[in-house]
Parts: C-alpha cells; structure tokens; sequence
C-alpha cells in the first residue's frame, strides 16, 4: 500500500511531466530498436519473411551446424579473446602512469583520445596507406630488401585488427580508468605509506581493489565494441575478408545480401544472446564483489 501511494504521488507531482519529456524518445527507441528486435526474434523461428510458417528451431539447426557460422563466430571470440586483456592491461597502465606528475602529460592525454573524434573512414585510409600491398610498411621491406606482404591476405590480418582496435578504443579506456583512479581517496595511500607497505602492496590491496567496479564497466564496454570493429574490417578487406578475419559480422551481412532473412535473424539472435549470458555473469560477479568488499 505505501509503495502505491508513493507511486501515484510521483504521479501527480513530477511524474506526468517526466513522462511527457521521456516520450519522443522513448517512442523512437520503441519504434527502431525494440520492435525490430522483437519482430526479428520471430522472424528466427518461420521459414520466410511476412507471414512464414512457423518451424521452431530449425533456423537455429541450420546456422549452428553452417561452416561459415563456425568459423564467423571461431573468429570473433579469438579477436575478443585478445584485443579485449591486451586494451585493459596497455590502458590501465597508462591510466596509472597519466595519473601521475608526468612531463607533456596533457598532450599525451590528447593524442590517446584523438582517435575517438577520428571518422572510422580516415582510419581506415591510414591502415590502408600502411599495410597496402604498395604500402609504407611494404616500402620499407622492399629498401631493406625484403620480400613484401600482403598484410591483409595473410595470418597477419588478425594482428592487425587487433592493433586497430586498440588504437581506436585505447583513448575512452584510458579516461574512464583516469575517472576511476581519482575517485580514490589519497588518504588510503597515505596511510600505507605510514604502515610500511611498498608500491607493489599499494597497487593491489588499494589501486586494484578500489577500481574493480570500473575495471568491469571496462571490460564490459571494451567487449561490446569488440563486436562493432565489422565497420573497419569491411572497409579494409570488404565483403569476403581473408578467413582469418571473417567476423560475425560479415556472416550476417552476407545473409542480409542474399535475401536469407532467417538465418541472418537467427545469427544476430544468437549474438545477442551470448552478450546478455556474458553482461549479466560480468554484473552478477561485480555485484558480489561489491558485497563483499563493503
């Protein structure tokens, strides 16, 4: 009864008002996410588009037993598999290090976050003039006499991916952990330094702990956009890439070309799926950390 009560008098205080604020965007998320996701999920279980019959999981029989479904989805767990701990590890430690009296500290600071204001297009130009096949990289082998590479034909194609997505995400990585170290009081150090406790303690018993709330914001936002690097990977090698680099993206893209709506809905289904198992395991085990540091 006290929770209805205190419900209708948000109501009739702030509530009606908020409301009317929150609409136009709540409409035009409703209109452009919510229900296009939900129409996909049907889309996942019928055999075609407007008014297929539906065939339960045999959609999803199909994609899991594709070998282009294997290797889109082999691929993108082994990317995120590595450019995900090499970012956190390379941004926390230079989070810690922008922390601290450095010289030129506010123009490093810059030159880390100019990536994220850089067009996805000019990146990709940079990339290309230097891992072309008539590239700068290339042009140094060739002075020193060495054979060249066809950097984005070759195992090599992953390696670089995943230098891209280091550079491009780098920046927004190092500000959060910047936020996150600031946020802890100086008193705590202070205190160590009184009883003793060296550098190393310091960073584990204080630094460590006290930024684990934003480490799993971290990992969690570097994961999502390990997803998203389809965007530089299609423009750099385009719609068929050399196999090392053919994400999930691209599998799903493909089936969009091809006017195969329910294998595409039943791809981006299952994606969709693993990343809320993965986000709600992430928050669970903050949430229990939480508890029990306090």
């Amino acid at each position: 009864m006290n929770n209805r009560r205190r419900i209708r008098g948000w109501l009739r205080k702030d509530g009606i008002k908020a409301l009317w604020f929150l609409a136009p965007s709540l409409i035009g998320f409703a209109i452009f996410y919510i229900i296009p996701f939900i129409m996909g999920i049907y889309e996942s279980f019928t055999d075609s588009s407007l008014g297929g019959k539906f065939v339960g999981f045999d959609n999803y029989k199909e994609v899991l037993s594709s070998g282009s479904f294997h290797k889109a989805s082999a691929n993108t767990l082994l990317f995120t598999g590595i450019s995900v701990p090499l970012l956190i590890m390379l941004s926390l430690l230079l989070a810690m290090l922008l922390n601290r009296s450095l010289y030129l500290r506010n123009w490093l600071r810059t030159s880390f976050v100019l990536p994220l204001v850089v067009p996805v297009a000019s990146i990709v130009m940079f990339w290309q003039i230097l891992f072309d096949w008539n590239g700068t990289l290339n042009a140094w082998l060739h002075y020193f006499h060495k054979e060249r590479i066809d950097w984005m034909q070759s195992d090599w194609s992953m390696g670089i991916m995943v230098i891209m997505y280091i550079w491009k995400n780098l920046g927004y990585n190092i500000i959060l952990f910047l936020a996150g170290l600031q946020s802890i009081p100086k008193d705590y150090y202070e205190t160590a330094q009184i009883e003793g406790a060296g550098r190393m303690r310091q960073l584990f018993h204080i630094t460590l702990i006290y930024l684990t709330p934003t480490m799993f914001f971290v990992i969690l936002i570097s994961i999502i956009n390990s997803f998203k690097v389809f965007r530089e990977t299609y423009l750099l090698a385009g719609e068929y890439p050399y196999d090392r680099i053919y994400m999930m993206q691209h599998y799903m893209n493909n089936m969009f070309f091809s006017l195969d709506i329910q294998k595409l809905t039943t791809a981006a289904t299952l994606m969709v799926g693993c990343i809320v198992i993965l986000v709600t395991g992430l928050l669970s085990i903050e949430r229990r950390f939480r508890e029990h540091l306090e």
